[in-house]
């Protein structure tokens, strides 16, 4: 979440006029155990700048107890963890190309199976404006990005050094290749980006096409409505994934809400929910760089409070499942169907137990239907952006693991380990 919508989000739970509050910590919104966490991370020099982000599975073939969990911490790069959450691996994020340029700095990543005969985790550069590509094996991870990776948005460094690079991902492959998907850092742009084999077994990329999803709204009163952001930025978008079996993506934009679309970026995206905040005029204040609301015309949404964020999908047999996405303002996770229609199924948070604490502002997420080690009924996985216990003058992230029969057993959801293998 960004800084400016943190103080709206703020600052809308403050104002009486609009009419817009945050649900309450005690409402009926069921409470689900967290079985394991990560270690901390921390965002200093001390910690090597790590702050968690977006987790994803690797699924092992051979025994699925030695799976891994793959996540980004932005300059602290990648970090491998074992089903019990100990850190297996880490790996650096790159370092600046010069002194006045930006170091690497890992957003999204997400993990396809089967490419040329290998398992890879992509992961979003945001930093320098490239995708890293790894190989996985044994639970372990080995870089074959191509040494001479293109930028995917920007033509030159000092466009790169900007800030307006790639950002939110995810992958995807059909018949025609392996795929990822890539948001633009406070653009609307999404990228269709195509993966590429190369000499040595290096994997390059290419882009192939771009979408720009609006960035202003006409509201049913007639008025245009544009999200209030800092001078120079649009609504990006951040989380996002692909219904492998429909060729269809979800994309979250974060003050909007989540779009639908054609995986391969044609035909015209369709605003399948939209956040509370959605219709909320907000005025930039240049000395205090917040935004101040308005009074709220009733335009929203009610499942989804700003930002919109992680998106993941629980796959079920016979084209069913559910879709999953973090609601970062109100720290709860919204639960639609993945079926036609995207039905709106309840509401679910992490909460704290046995010395684990509670998931707040999560940025990513991602679930599994099938039995990893003790989670038998299928494994889910969220970024904590506020973790606990704090310690001072220190920004404390981490992951926390859920089990998935814990969370259908809650809202009344399948449990389904036999209906989709991601290695398919």
């Amino acid at each position: 979440m960004s800084r400016r919508s943190t103080l709206l989000l703020a600052a809308l739970t403050l104002t009486l006029a609009g009419g817009l509050a945050v649900p309450a910590a005690g409402s009926s919104i069921p409470s689900i155990d967290p079985q394991v966490e990560t270690p901390a991370l921390f965002d200093d020099e001390a910690g090597g700048n790590a702050n968690g982000d977006d987790p994803a599975v690797w699924v092992d073939p051979s025994d699925s107890d030695d799976s891994v969990v793959v996540a980004t911490a932005k300059e602290g790069g990648l970090y491998v963890y074992d089903l019990d959450g100990r850190q297996l691996q880490h790996i650096p994020a790159p370092t600046a190309p010069g002194p006045d340029d930006e170091a690497g700095r890992f957003n999204n990543v997400d993990v396809t199976y089967g490419f040329g005969g290998r398992d890879l985790a992509v992961v979003s550069d945001r930093g320098r404006d490239q995708l890293r590509v790894y190989a996985i094996s044994d639970g372990h991870l080995t870089d074959v990005t191509d040494p001479g990776a293109p930028f995917v948005f920007n033509s030159t460094q000092e466009e790169v050094n900007d800030a307006e690079t790639a950002y939110g991902l995810t992958a995807w492959k059909d018949s025609t290749g392996t795929y990822a998907l890539v948001s633009r850092r406070h653009k609307t742009s999404i990228g269709l980006v195509k993966l590429l084999s190369k000499p040595g077994g290096k994997v390059g990329y290419q882009l192939v096409r771009t979408l720009d999803l609006p960035a202003s709204f006409t509201l049913p009163n007639g008025q245009s409505w544009t999200p209030c952001m800092e001078p120079d930025e649009l609504a990006q978008v951040e989380g996002m994934v692909v219904d492998q079996q429909r060729d269809v993506l979800y994309a979250a934009q974060e003050d909007v809400g989540i779009w639908r679309m054609r995986a391969d970026l044609t035909g015209t995206p369709v605003l399948m929910d939209k956040v509370r905040e959605f219709g909320v005029p907000g005025t930039y204040d240049p000395e205090t760089e917040e935004c101040t609301p308005g009074a709220d015309p009733g335009f929203g949404g009610t499942h989804l409070t700003a930002d919109a964020e992680g998106l993941t999908i629980y796959y079920r047999g016979d084209g069913k499942g559910y879709l999953l996405a973090s609601s970062q303002g109100d720290n709860t996770f919204a639960v639609y169907r993945r079926e036609s229609g995207n039905a709106y199924l309840g509401q679910f948070r992490i909460g704290e137990d046995d010395g684990i604490d509670s998931v707040e502002h999560s940025d990513g997420s991602t679930v599994l239907n099938v039995p990893l080690g003790d989670f038998e009924d299928g494994l889910f996985v969220a970024h904590d952006g506020a973790n606990g216990p704090e310690v001072p003058d220190r920004e404390n992230t981490d992951f926390k693991y859920a089990d998935w029969g814990d969370i259908a057993a809650e809202l009344d959801l399948a449990v389904d380990t036999d209906g989709w293998d991601p290695r398919d």
